[in-house]
């Protein structure tokens, strides 16, 4: 591996900073520091290690940012969380069998249309308890506190979709991985009915657990830069918090706008990629 000057590491703490932000809105921060990473000149096997080094950090600091707001469910974290973790592994072990490059045009029609859903989907305007409306955006706590009026064996299942969901899409980070805050956030929305700003929030658990997954098997391969990913795990810590106190702030307007641009910047990319 070239040594990298302390003003590429610099640089490449600014580029976390700013993944990081967009990470925790709407995923896609991959597409800034993987880029990056290879262009100051590591190989690739230890540019997608270092990454996941510093990446952990980003989506740890936006998880709890979320959960401190109220936007994540604690039902479904207990769920999402582990089954994340075990698809993330599930995935990556899968990669031994199955090309990943094979995915490439199936993920760029998914994204496509991931970013088209995202785009026309109106916000709902859930009534709440005193009969005012309400988004996923700021909102006072009494707001958050306040019950959904949903059949019992519906909140129920609950758990059990957003924990599925975790096992399917943690696999396909821990196999692929381009687009997976997309699809995490479309999921959410398509079938547990959030909005963005909450579909956000339960993407970022999920997807902290298949980092973290990812991160253990890359360090155990002994292929995690650490004097590069520490210095951009500060700028991810940053820019995560920042990410997602802007998404609560903001709520659903700014989420559905991050995460179209990101969604069709990711089919481009994977589009030139291909062709």
């Amino acid at each position: 591996m070239p040594a990298l000057s302390p003003l590429t590491i610099a640089a490449l703490t600014l580029v976390a900073f700013a993944a990081g932000l967009v990470d925790a809105i709407a995923g896609g921060g991959g597409l800034l520091t993987v880029p990056a990473l290879l262009a100051a000149g590591l190989p690739p096997h230890l540019a997608l290690g270092t990454n996941k080094g510093q990446s952990v950090f980003g989506s740890g600091s936006a998880m709890v940012k979320y959960w401190r707001s109220g936007l994540v469910d604690p039902a479904r974290a207990r769920a999402s969380f582990p089954l994340g973790l075990l698809g993330s592994v599930g995935g990556a072990a899968l990669v031994l069998a199955i090309p990943a490059a094979s995915l490439k045009p199936i993920v760029l029609v998914l994204l496509a249309g991931a970013a088209l859903f995202i785009g026309l989907r109106r916000s709902p305007r859930p009534a709440l308890a005193n009969g005012a409306a309400s988004t996923d955006g700021p909102a006072p706590a009494a707001a958050v506190a306040a019950p959904h009026h949903t059949a019992p064996n519906r909140e129920s299942a609950r758990p059990v979709v957003a924990g599925l969901i975790a096992l399917a899409i943690g696999a396909y980070d821990g196999f692929f991985g381009p687009g997976t805050g997309t699809f995490l956030i479309v999921a959410f929305v398509a079938l547990l009915g959030d909005g963005l700003a909450r579909a956000s929030a339960s993407a970022k658990v999920v997807n902290f657990a298949s980092n973290l997954a990812a991160l253990g098997l890359f360090a155990w391969r002994g292929v995690v830069v650490w004097l590069v990913a520490l210095p951009m795990a500060a700028g991810q810590l940053l820019g995560g918090w920042m990410g997602a106190h802007l998404a609560v702030r903001r709520g659903d307007a700014l989420v559905r706008r991050v995460a179209v641009l990101s969604a069709l910047a990711l089919a481009v990319k994977l589009a030139l990629d291909l062709f």
